[in-house]
């Protein structure tokens, strides 16, 4: 490949970057939606403190970017991969966290129990996400010892909002928006009508 070719490869297209732009957009507005809920929500309930509602607002959103992505199918296996590393990564904190208060060792321990149970199922490839949310959920309940118990809770019913939104962004912008693969697709009756010329 010439230094020209290369140069052309790597320049984008104006359908990659309304692409890109509209991809942008609308994970912009999945993951202001994601932090409305929670912070309203939970101010709504009064259930957390304030520090609280912008941990779950923090922690909706980054479920929202973890699973948006170029198309529907994509984000179909990142959140059924969140879920999984979630669901167990809060199962195991909230056992510890009944039983014991937060510790270093503790934390470290959680994490590798969760990357034994992870890779023993064959699903290595949720192990990072669930040490990561291990870590998370454990710090903060080291944090905020009253009532540590309910960050694991708390924190699901962030990633299930943040995960919902993320996968609902994705098939809008994938049926409505027309967002996915590398560009921004006709409406169905113009693909048959620029076939046929």
């Amino acid at each position: 490949m010439t230094t020209i070719e290369a140069q052309n490869s790597r320049t984008s297209t104006p359908s990659q970057a309304g692409q890109a732009v509209g991809h942008g957009v609308v994970l912009a507005i999945c993951c202001l939606i994601s932090y409305w809920i929670i912070t309203n929500v939970l101010a709504a309930a009064r259930v957390v403190p304030r520090d609280d509602e912008f941990l779950g607002g923090m922690w909706a959103v980054i479920a929202t970017i973890f699973v948006f992505r170029h198309s529907y199918e994509e984000s179909a296996t990142a959140a059924l991969s969140r879920i999984s590393a979630t669901l167990l990564s809060f199962a195991l904190c909230f056992i510890y966290l009944l039983i014991f208060p937060f510790r270093p060792v503790g934390m470290a321990a959680l994490i590798a129990v969760g990357s034994i149970v992870l890779s023993l199922a064959g699903r290595s490839e949720d192990i990072i996400t669930a040490g990561i949310t291990a870590a998370v959920v454990m710090v903060v309940a080291g944090i905020s010892p009253q009532h540590a118990w309910k960050q694991p809770i708390l924190r699901l019913i962030d990633t299930g909002v943040g995960v919902a939104v993320g996968i609902t962004g994705a098939w809008i912008s994938l049926h409505w928006i027309g967002l996915h693969g590398i560009g921004l697709t006709l409406p169905r009756h113009s693909q048959s009508q620029a076939r046929t010329s």
